[in-house]
């Protein structure tokens, strides 16, 4: 079987069964779980295949397109025409997708036992699925944008299926509106692009870049909209506001869209149109991604909400992805994409089986003692948390360490960017510390809520079998390091590699593993000089190779120094405390303690800002409507009512009385005057015919003679 059938079955399936199940759930034993189950088995198992042809190929891509029809293609020919890209990107995301989607709906089984939307929900995950296929395969931006809405109203439908639960609500409302914001943004860069380029092709829209195509301004514009998008999915700054209140939804939908694909879609995207970013976007992206990671870092030191926790250490992480992807570290970015799916996936099902097991509790600080109860969780929390935290040897270290070294090299490079590496290595020790509170809080130390403790058991197969799998990922999935690099060293072509040479060096992976071709263009592309007009490639690789050493060391400290840490404050010695009290320092620093629990207000500054100001937008149009346009409006609904009394005064007098009624009153009279001559004497009737006769005769003789 070809790639690209493999590529259309991926896709088709899950379309074909969200078909089934959304129109004959109800008559299917179960809702029909078990063949959405096997449904995603089926993908997984296409896309696994798809994934080793594409890593034993030569990095070729394979590209199957379907033109514009009717009057659309009569407009603009065969500029909006699309199709399905498979290349090694490609291959990796979708074995991403599947897996942790397979993975959420076996989970799901006894999670979601007895739900009284179970067949919906179901129906949910499979459109969700299918969507985010839809955005992988795309092979231009308009699918993706078709796809990418999609995307957003499944997870609406998901986010919000408790629906009768107000938060729920309002968490799925306020995730839809927050990343249609960043569409917006995403919609204007795309009308500039076919403006401009006259075609949303990538290879169309590359080729335009590497002529100049997109001269002037116009280049950036389209890059930072294009980009608003992604900040929206991936919940960047300051667009993130979104990710933490939709853990209000069941929590294997958190696993699936708010850890490993949805927020994944954006860092996606920012890497399939890399080439297309110019150096100020590339700059802006890393600054973004930087200060996304460690704002949302800080923020998770002090959350109580177990999914809080996990759900600002996503936007924290992707913040990461994308500060590697600015600064031009293509493979790194999306490794640790990779890797962050299966161990924060991982997280978010160990998650969902402690709530299972303490009655839908999500307090952290009424857990306490859980691996007593529950020790293969315990075990597979641990091993993600470990690969979380960057622990030398786990799949984290070697994708964080990427960026890390990526970033650093940046600034050795450019030292007015120093703050993207201290940002990152900051973030490392605050994500050690609070992944590691989570832990002690939550399966050490002693209960601190006897009863709901007492009846918490250890998860059934079906939700232990994807954490089993999860925290094997977390430890292998890195595979040292090497797989990522090998498959994606040029994602397939030059034009990666100039991109990330026009970011201002060249990234740790790509120098390892292709660095002929980045010198041979470094010595043909002008935008390969740095910013002294100097050669790229001497100075950027003499940088790399002192930040991957840098960065492997110093990392390791920060992140077994946050470890330790985490033990002072939340590991519970015999005697029940721990050897700092966590609640002494929160109070000694109340005020930012304080400000991080409230998450520096930025939800009270986004009301005030912008939902009240709206409000009184609203309650102003109202008054002007009800004061002045209804006023308006009434004054010459009186003038019609005035208008309409005095047609109806002469219509009554003058045309119904003088005319209409007038008219039979005369006629009544005249009538009634003849019935008298009506006597029944023969004689009378002769003399009057007589005297007519007579009186016309006179007549007629009087107007000959007189005229």
């Amino acid at each position: 079987m070809s790639i690209l059938a493999i590529a259309i079955l991926i896709l088709c399936l899950p379309v074909a069964m969200f078909g089934v199940l959304a129109l004959f759930h109800n008559r299917i034993p179960r809702h029909g779980d078990f063949l959405a189950i096997l449904t995603l088995g089926a993908c997984l198992l296409f896309s696994t295949i798809l994934f080793f042809k594409a890593f034993f190929s030569d990095g070729s891509t394979a590209v199957w397109g379907f033109g514009a029809v009717g009057w659309l293609a009569a407009r603009a020919g065969n500029a909006l025409s699309s199709g399905i890209l498979v290349d090694n990107l490609t291959a990796a995301m979708l074995v991403v997708v599947t897996l942790i989607s397979f993975l959420v709906h076996l989970f799901s089984v006894k999670y979601m036992e007895g739900d009284v939307r179970y067949g919906r929900y179901y129906c949910g995950l499979l459109f969700f699925t299918a969507s985010m296929v839809g955005v992988v395969l795309a092979s231009d931006l308009l699918w993706l944008y078709m796809s990418w809405e999609l995307v957003g109203l499944s997870s609406y439908i998901l986010i919000g299926h408790w629906y009768e639960k107000k938060s729920a609500s309002d968490a799925a409302i306020k995730a839809f509106i927050t990343t249609r914001i960043g569409d917006v943004g995403m919609l204007i860069g795309l009308l500039i692009c076919y403006w401009k380029v006259g075609s949303l092709q990538y290879a169309d829209l590359f080729a335009a870049v590497q002529t100049g195509g997109l001269a002037g301004g116009w280049h950036t514009i389209a890059g930072l909209g294009i980009f608003f998008g992604a900040m929206g999915k991936s919940a960047q700054f300051p667009l993130h506001v979104w990710l933490p209140d939709a853990m209000e939804g069941p929590t294997p939908v958190s696993a699936l869209i708010h850890a490993a694909t949805m927020v994944a879609a954006g860092v996606y995207l920012t890497a399939r149109m890399l080439p297309f970013f110019d150096s100020t976007t590339l700059v802006f992206i890393a600054y973004i991604g930087g200060f996304t990671a460690l704002f949302a870092a800080t923020i998770a030191v002090v959350q109580d909400d177990i999914k809080k926790v996990l759900a600002y250490s996503t936007v924290s992480q992707l913040g990461y992805m994308v500060l590697g992807l600015g600064v031009g570290g293509y493979v790194s970015g999306m490794f640790h994409l990779t890797t962050h799916a299966f161990f924060k996936a991982g997280l978010f099902l160990g998650s969902g089986a402690v709530i299972y097991a303490m009655h839908h509790e999500q307090s952290m600080s009424r857990y306490g003692g859980l691996r007593r109860k529950m020790p293969v969780t315990t075990v597979c929390y641990l091993l993600a948390t470990l690969a979380l935290v960057g622990f030398p040897g786990f799949s984290g270290f070697w994708s964080k360490d990427a960026i890390l070294a990526d970033s650093l090299a940046y600034a050795m490079l450019h030292p007015i960017h120093a703050f993207l590496p201290i940002a990152g290595f900051v973030t490392v020790f605050l994500t050690a510390f609070y992944m590691f509170r989570q832990f002690f809080l939550t399966f050490t130390g002693k209960p601190r809520d006897s009863h709901a403790y007492e009846h918490a058991r250890e998860a059934p197969w079906q939700m232990l079998v994807p954490l089993i799998v999860l925290g094997a990922l977390a430890v292998v999935g890195g595979g040292f390091g090497g797989w990522f690099g090998a498959m994606n060293p040029k994602r397939g072509g030059e034009e990666q590699v100039d991109a990330i040479v026009r970011s201002g060096y060249v990234s740790t992976w790509t120098s390892r593993l292709s660095l002929s071709s980045v010198s041979t263009l470094s010595t043909e592309s002008t935008p390969s000089t740095s910013e002294h007009g100097e050669s790229a490639h001497g100075p950027e690789v003499e940088a790399l190779h002192k930040a991957h050493y840098i960065a492997m060391g110093l990392s390791t400290i920060l992140g077994l120094s946050g470890i330790g840490f985490g033990a002072l404050f939340y590991f519970e010695r015999r005697n029940g405390r721990a050897l700092f009290d966590p609640a002494r320092v929160a109070a000694r620093f109340a005020p930012i303690h304080r400000l991080l629990w409230n998450k520096y207000y930025l939800d009270e500054i986004y009301m005030l800002c912008f939902v009240m100001s709206f409000r009184g937008i609203a309650w102003l149009a109202a008054w002007f409507d009800r004061l002045v346009i209804d006023s308006i409006v009434n004054f010459f609904g009186l003038l019609g009512v005035a208008g309409s009394w005095i047609v109806e005064i002469f219509d009554r007098y003058v045309v119904d009385g003088l005319g209409v009624n007038g008219a039979a009153r005369v006629t009544a009279l005249l009538g009634e005057g003849l019935s008298f001559s009506e006597t029944g004497r023969v004689r009378q009737y002769i003399v009057s015919m007589v005297t007519g006769l007579l009186v016309a005769a006179g007549a007629c003789a009087f107007a000959y003679f007189a005229f």
